[in-house]
């Protein structure tokens, strides 16, 4: 009985440390960090758990951070805006074992924020902005990246 107990308090532990890391931040507070200077380029994968090519290029994108250490990844959840249970979030992000920064953006009406983030969006997902805040280069893509298209991209703001 013991070990069930140890078990379960290990797990329960894991789940919430995930869960204390999903952040919420509104559009101000995402443009605001986009927009911010730094060191290092960041990319910005805007994703749902309801969107099934947000999930299934979700691997490219970690495989990339591991292969890429000097760049930031941060996965931008849309769900709450669908469903205030950010605890259905941190279940998937631990099912799908995601190590990068995952953030929710706690917004409710897309039309009201999306240009803050980037004037061409028209809301689809996936999709990825990439910032290069040492030369102020951009690039922004709506649609499921492909093996081989995500270093490509990133590339573009070197």
């Amino acid at each position: 009985m013991r070990f069930f107990l140890v078990l379960f308090c290990l797990a329960s532990s894991v789940y919430s440390t995930r869960a204390q890391a999903l952040e919420r931040v509104s559009a101000r507070e995402l443009q605001q960090r986009i927009q911010a200077g730094g060191e290092r380029i960041r990319i910005y994968n805007f994703w749902a758990t309801w969107c099934a090519p947000c999930v299934k290029e979700m691997p490219l994108f970690e495989r990339y951070r591991s292969a890429h250490p000097e760049v930031d990844l941060v996965f931008v959840s849309l769900d709450l805006n669908l469903d205030p249970d950010v605890a259905k979030v941190a279940r998937f992000t631990q099912r799908k074992k995601i190590e990068a920064q995952v953030i929710l953006l706690d917004e409710g009406d897309p039309n009201s924020w999306i240009d803050l983030i980037e004037k061409k969006w028209s809301g689809a997902l996936p999709a990825t902005l990439v910032v290069n805040p040492q030369n102020g280069k951009r690039v922004f893509n709506q649609h499921e990246f492909k093996e081989g298209e995500l270093d490509a991209f990133v590339a573009l703001v070197k």
